[in-house]
C-alpha cells in the first residue's frame, strides 16, 4: 500500500503503521528504485520487468519508489506506471513524484492513483517520511521551509532505523556534469534531518547512483532502473538496503547483471566503509 499523510503537513501527520518483528531482531529490507520514466523513448519494458521479477524474489519489507515515474507527465504514463508498481508484490510502498511527474500538471494524476504527495509509514521499527521535492513544470527542487517542524515532529516518535525519501538530490553528484538542479534550501533541509536523527536519505534524479556520509547523515542516490537515458559509464541500476542493529549494508544490483556492495555502515558508531563500482575500474574501499 501507499503510505499515505496531508500534502500540506499537518502539526502530526497521520502515518501508516505496520506491526511485526522489531527491525532489530533480524533484517529489515528495503528495495529502492527510481526514475522509471514510464512513455518515454529510452524507457525499457523488459529492465523494469526484470526489476520487479528480482524484487519480488526478495521479498523485501518496504520498496520506495523515488520520483520520475513518467517522462512528460500525462495520465497515460502514470497509469503504465502503476501499472507495474501494482505488480510489487510488497505491502508497503513508498512514492513521491519527480519532476518529471511535475509537468503539464501531472501532480494531479499523481495524486489520484498514488495518494498523497507527503507520507509517512512506519514498519518494524522503521520510520520513513517523503516528501515531494518538485516544482510543477521546473527541474529543481526544494523542501520547503513551511515542511522543517512537521518533518521533525514525524520523526520523533522513537525508530530503530529514520529514513527520509526526496527525489532531487541533497548533495551534487559527480559525473553528472554543472549541477543546476540539487534542492534551493539544501542547507536548511539538511539541518532539519540531522535535528530530526535521520539516519538514511535515499533520492533519484540525476540517472547517476551515488553514496556520501555527511556528518551523522548517509545519502544514497539511486540510478534509473528502466531507462537508458544514461550518463557516462552509468548502467540501469537499484538500490537494496539491508538494515538489522546498528548495520546497514547497501547493495546496487543490475537488472539482468547481479549486484555490488556500495556502501556499508554503523548508525551508532558511523563507522562506514565505501566502495568504488566496477564499471568505474577496480573494486576498491574506502573507510
Amino acid at each position: 500500500m501507499v503510505a499515505t499523510a496531508s500534502d500540506t503537513p499537518p502539526s502530526r501527520g497521520p502515518g501508516v503503521h505496520f506491526d511485526s518483528m522489531p527491525a532489530a531482531d533480524r533484517t529489515f529490507q528495503i528495495a529502492h528504485i527510481s526514475d522509471i520514466h514510464c512513455g518515454g523513448p529510452h524507457f525499457m519494458p523488459s529492465l523494469m520487468d526484470r526489476a520487479i521479477g528480482e524484487i519480488n524474489d526478495m521479498q523485501p519489507d518496504l520498496v520506495v519508489c523515488s520520483g520520475d515515474l513518467t517522462t512528460f507527465g500525462f495520465k497515460q504514463e502514470f497509469a503504465q506506471a502503476k501499472s507495474y508498481l501494482d505488480r510489487l508484490e510488497c505491502d508497503a510502498l513508498v512514492v513521491v513524484p519527480g519532476n518529471h511527474d511535475s509537468r503539464n500538471v501531472g501532480y494531479v494524476h499523481f495524486e489520484q492513483l498514488f495518494g498523497d504527495r507527503n507520507s509517512v509509514l512506519s514498519v518494524d521499527g522503521v520510520t520513513v517520511v517523503a516528501v515531494d521535492s518538485t516544482e510543477p513544470d521546473l527541474d529543481h527542487g526544494q523542501i520547503g521551509r513551511g515542511r522543517y517542524a512537521w518533518i521533525e515532529e514525524s520523526f520523533a516518535t522513537p525508530a530503530d532505523l529514520r529514513v527520509f525519501v526526496c527525489h532531487h538530490h541533497l548533495l551534487p553528484v559527480p559525473g553528472t556534469g554543472r549541477e543546476r538542479n540539487i534542492i534551493y534550501d539544501a542547507g536548511d533541509a539538511i539541518e532539519c534531518l540531522q535535528r530530526s536523527g535521520v539516519n538514511l536519505v535515499l533520492s533519484g534524479h540525476k540517472h547517476v547512483p551515488y553514496a556520501w556520509r555527511l556528518e551523522d547523515l548517509f545519502i544514497v542516490n539511486a540510478g534509473t532502473v528502466s531507462s537508458l537515458r544514461l550518463r557516462g559509464n552509468t548502467r540501469p541500476c537499484y538500490n537494496v538496503i539491508e538494515f538489522s542493529g546498528t548495520h546497514v549494508d547497501v547493495w546496487r544490483k543490475y537488472p539482468f547483471h547481479g549486484q555490488e556492495k556500495i556502501i556499508q555502515f554503523a548508525i551508532d558508531t558511523l563507522e562506514f566503509e565505501k566502495y568504488t563500482a566496477r564499471i568505474e575500474g577496480e573494486v576498491t574501499s574506502r573507510r
